[in-house]
């Protein structure tokens, strides 16, 4: 389980393609390291991940070919910079929303503003999640838990303001229009949406 904060992003120290299989090193920072054990949860850009070995400060992990589909973990390479954040423990603050780590699918970069105080990126969702997002409702976009703003469910195009904090620890700053991010749709509104849509669905077939 993860809260979509941020702890840092990092370096990928190194990337080995192999037939339906990635595996890829991030080089963590010693506070991270901290009772970091080999099959232990990581999420690196927002998907789960575990870790198949460590070599000091180099901590491993295996994308199976699943994984790859979905996400943009197929598109790293070496001195790529990813967001970490390491699993909630028992007594954990949490001051984002619960996630999981299992993404989604992937946004797509229209626009980008750079304003003096505002970083907004506009993205667009794929048609099949549009019924899962509202406007001020919860979203986690590369791992970071993130508010909807200015939502348009036609087109399936919503904006997200970025504090400086918040360029700070991740990498959203480092992409251009037309890129890709992996999401992860809020599993209480999903729920609700889909119990909604059944009970419909059943009420119009009796």
């Amino acid at each position: 389980m993860y809260s979509g904060i941020i702890q840092g992003h990092y370096p990928i120290t190194a990337v080995k393609h192999q037939p339906g299989l990635l595996t890829f090193a991030v080089k963590f920072p010693p506070s991270l390291m901290q009772n970091l054990k080999l099959g232990a949860s990581v999420a690196i850009d927002g998907v789960c991940q575990t870790v198949a070995k460590i070599d000091g400060q180099q901590v491993f992990f295996d994308a199976m070919q699943e994984t790859l589909d979905k996400t943009t973990l197929g598109n790293l390479h070496e001195q790529d910079s990813v967001n970490v954040e390491r699993s909630l423990r028992y007594g954990d603050e949490n001051g984002g929303h619960e996630l999981s780590g299992h993404v989604d699918g992937r946004l797509t970069i229209i626009d980008i503003e750079r304003l003096e105080h505002n970083y907004i990126l506009t993205l667009q969702a794929p048609e099949n999640y549009r019924k899962y997002i509202f406007n001020k409702g919860f979203l986690a976009i590369h791992g970071a838990s993130l508010t909807v703003s200015d939502y348009q469910p036609k087109q399936g195009l919503f904006k997200v303001y970025l504090i400086p904090e918040t360029l700070r620890l991740t990498n959203l700053e480092h992409f251009d229009k037309g890129d890709e991010l992996n999401f992860e749709i809020d599993r209480r509104t999903q729920v609700i949406v889909d119990t909604v849509e059944n009970y419909l669905s059943e009420r119009q077939g009796d």
